[in-house]
């Protein structure tokens, strides 16, 4: 499953469409809103994507992982727009027969998402300052990188 939303991930629902009889192990990355980055209060995060290249890379992602180690089961979804503290911006979740590949596949199924997909954080911090970061995967993203 390849999802992005602009609307709460339901955690529970990510997690329970990787479950199987054939799975022994289930790893889940959940990645939310903090409201710190470094020393600055973060006031508000938002995110933005070029959703068709974007919902592309994730399903390669996704076969690719399934490739390297023995899947059962893969979910990657990301949320756009206001993510607030405290709520999931990503979810990952990996099933395999045995723990180790779910731990592999998890880790380089987060790791590459954060470098590959055209999907772009928009931090606005306390003091008024703000920052923007993502990948931009050869994308024209008008400034925001």
């Amino acid at each position: 499953m390849v999802q992005i939303t602009h609307t709460e991930i339901d955690v529970q629902s990510v997690f329970g469409s990787v479950r199987s009889p054939e799975a022994g192990g289930i790893d889940v990355f959940i990645g939310t809103t903090r409201n710190h980055s470094g020393r600055r209060i973060v006031a508000s995060l938002s995110y933005e994507a070029y959703e068709p290249m974007a919902l592309k890379i994730m399903s390669r992602l996704e076969a690719e992982a399934c490739v390297r180690w023995s899947l059962v089961k893969v979910a990657l979804v990301h949320r756009l727009g206001e993510v607030p503290t405290g709520e999931a911006s990503v979810v990952i979740a990996v099933s395999s027969a045995h723990r180790h590949e779910s731990f592999e596949a998890c880790r380089f199924l987060i790791d590459q998402l954060k470098k590959e997909v055209p999907i772009w954080k928009t931090e606005q911090f306390a003091d008024g300052s703000v920052e923007r970061s993502g990948s931009s995967h050869g994308v024209e993203s008008g400034g925001v990188v």
